[in-house]
């Protein structure tokens, strides 16, 4: 199945799925940043879909295409059930996180662990693609534990390809399933970008994009001299306006030239005006904003007021208009 163009373009750079942190507003927020970057969802567990709340779960705004729907589970014939259900929701893809080392959930069956069980993932992927007509993607780590041998990390991607996976993205660390918190997980294990390297020679006709570690252009730059794109996390959260420089350093085009503070703050408080008549608490939005303005003398003040429970009870959009930094083009410190 051939890409969307738009799609394949769009891998070049993603914002990786966060729990807890890639909901629909802030992904709303970051597509203001960059109109080219890839969003994903955070990781859903196929049973809260089939058997939850799916419209809390599957919105999203339209704004947001391309997007990526990325699930947690095992089973084969629930992902496939939620594949379809992805495609007629209207998403762009869907990914089966075989990289989270959470307890949690492990306890599933799903997630890391899935790298031990490879046989049953491409299982999962061919009754997904039997499902619905959706691209299939895979997250996961180079290795589990201190497992280092490359042969472990080639013969799942081996095994994936054969099923249908054409698309890839490899965290460049081991998953460590006992002895270290998901958090310690992302920065204990040793990054090793060479293995992700080394997976795009062997295997030249998959896209693979690299995770992990990224916290400046430069190095999503350098990393695209070895493979297909780049997958940015907490960089991007904490520090969301560096997105702006996104569509023209990386996809080549000027939008960056559009994109102002100023601009993307007029257009939250029209999104969080219409969210608020349709129920929606500020607060919800608001936590995902907090760092607009990161860097900018003044922002402290601003960041705090949208932080404050009385303030935020008014359900106001124009409290985000309030306490501005004094010069959004001054940065220095706060």
């Amino acid at each position: 199945m051939l890409l969307p163009t738009d799609l394949e373009t769009a891998r070049r750079l993603s914002v990786a799925p966060m729990l807890d942190w890639t909901d629909r507003h802030c992904r709303y927020f970051h597509r203001l940043l960059s109109k080219n970057v890839l969003l994903y969802t955070e990781m859903v567990n196929v049973n809260a879909i089939l058997h939850g709340d799916a419209h809390r779960h599957l919105d999203f705004n339209a704004a947001e295409h391309p997007i990526v729907l990325q699930l947690g589970g095992s089973e084969p014939d629930l992902l496939a059930r939620c594949a379809k259900i992805a495609k007629n929701w209207g998403y762009d893809e869907v990914n089966i996180n075989c990289g989270c080392p959470s307890e949690r959930v492990q306890s599933g069956a799903f997630g890391a662990c899935l790298m031990h069980e490879p046989h049953l993932v491409a299982d999962a992927v061919k009754a997904m693609r039997d499902a619905a007509d959706i691209e299939v993607s895979v997250k996961h780590r180079i290795g589990l534990d201190k497992n280092q041998d490359y042969d472990f990390v080639r013969d799942f991607v081996g095994v994936l390809a054969q099923a249908g996976v054409r698309v890839f993205v490899v965290h460049a660390r081991n998953a460590w399933l006992k002895g270290l918190s998901p958090k310690e997980n992302r920065d204990i294990p040793p990054l090793r970008y060479e293995v992700v390297h080394r997976l795009k020679q062997d295997f030249p006709d998959l896209h693979i994009s690299l995770n992990g570690g990224i916290k400046d252009y430069s190095t999503i730059e350098q990393a695209l001299n070895y493979v297909d794109g780049a997958m940015v996390g907490r960089w991007f959260y904490h520090e969301p306006f560096v997105l702006a420089q996104a569509d023209a350093r990386i996809f080549g085009n000027d939008h960056t030239l559009e994109v102002s503070r100023e601009s993307v703050l007029e257009q939250l408080v029209e999104y969080a005006q219409s969210q608020i008549e349709q129920g929606v608490p500020l607060r919800n939005m608001t936590r995902h904003w907090l760092n607009l303005f990161h860097g900018v003398a003044g922002a402290r003040r601003w960041r705090a007021q949208l932080s404050d429970a009385q303030l935020l009870k008014k359900n106001d959009a124009h409290l985000l208009l309030c306490n501005l930094p004094r010069d959004f083009s001054e940065v220095g410190d706060e």
